[in-house]
């Protein structure tokens, strides 16, 4: 997914240059923005923001504290350039939660690598899953919000394993830490094959996974990772396994309970405009059709096709 970076600035070079600096970086989506246009910016929820303090006519420190005092943008990182440069200045804008202060003339390296760096960071910290690479509830809380904000029309597939703990049971932590990431590419496989440059996919943590989608008719995507899943999760299972079709763990009195082999269940909430107000509601909605699916035996997936009100 590429990285929108803003910039906010009245005029048009640095624009020019950051582009020209990151041609062959497919990754890094630069968008200019004027001041007056910041509530826009924020609602976009970017991965970083650069503010031309020559650029711009407002005082820099009170748009970097409206930043700052946004929820959803407390840890957007802010890089401000300007041609000031007085020590008292400098300050005062990195009191402001300020990442990085870069004076002008600019060298076009520091810069280059200045951004690449902050946006790395950014990225490590909000992923909470070292395990699958994918990022974690921090960022699956900001692309839900973003997409509200907006007024999108997406779909939110959520994703988790039935049985898991059984399988935990027999064959240990750490095989079953390969059934996760394996989970992981089936989802992300057939979310990336949608060449919507939108798509996200997020693990919340175990074997609970979100996919976001602007493909409302997301039918094909949950049987290509049920069909995927189900051709390549036997050969996690030993033979006598495969063959008996179940599992037998023994329980808290030593007796033996039988568990199907673990499958995968997909609930996916379909979220037109003027359905829900925040992710609180998308959640509640998720909950319940997430156990539909659950209750049908094996993998399968369960669609809430349900509209909203709407909007006058």
């Amino acid at each position: 997914m590429p990285q929108e970076i803003y910039l906010i600035d009245d005029q048009k070079e640095l624009k020019s240059k950051l582009e020209n600096l990151f041609k062959k970086e497919t990754d890094y989506k630069f968008k200019k923005a004027k001041t007056s246009e910041i509530e826009k910016v924020l609602k976009n929820i970017p991965s970083l923001i650069i503010i031309n303090e020559d650029g711009i006519k407002e005082e820099v420190v009170k748009l970097c504290n409206q930043i700052r005092q946004n929820e959803d943008n407390s840890i957007t990182p802010i890089i401000v350039i300007s041609s000031k440069k007085e020590k008292k200045h400098r300050i005062e804008i990195l009191q402001a939660c300020v990442e990085h202060y870069i004076k002008t003339p600019i060298d076009d390296q520091y810069l280059y690598y200045t951004i690449k760096n902050v946006i790395r960071l950014l990225d490590t910290n909000r992923r909470v899953s070292p395990l699958t690479g994918l990022p974690g509830n921090v960022q699956i809380q900001a692309e839900m919000k973003k997409r509200l904000l907006n007024k999108e029309e997406f779909a939110i597939l959520y994703v988790d394993l039935d049985n898991f703990k059984a399988y935990n049971d027999i064959y240990g932590f750490l095989n079953g830490d390969e059934i996760i990431k394996f989970t992981a590419r089936c989802i992300a496989n057939h979310i990336a094959d949608i060449s919507a440059e939108n798509n996200f996919v997020g693990h919340i943590g175990g074997d609970d996974f979100v996919a976001i989608t602007k493909d409302i008719d997301c039918e094909t995507i949950c049987q290509n990772i049920l069909l995927e899943f189900s051709k390549g999760i036997l050969k996690y299972f030993n033979e006598e396994d495969q063959k008996r079709g179940y599992l037998e763990v023994p329980n808290r009195k030593c007796i033996l309970e039988q568990f199907p082999l673990t499958s995968i269940s997909i609930g996916v909430v379909i979220v037109d405009k003027g359905r829900f107000k925040n992710v609180l509601e998308i959640g509640e909605v998720a909950a319940q059709v997430k156990h539909l699916a659950k209750t049908t035996p094996g993998s399968t997936y369960v669609i809430d096709r349900r509209k909203g009100k709407k909007q006058k």
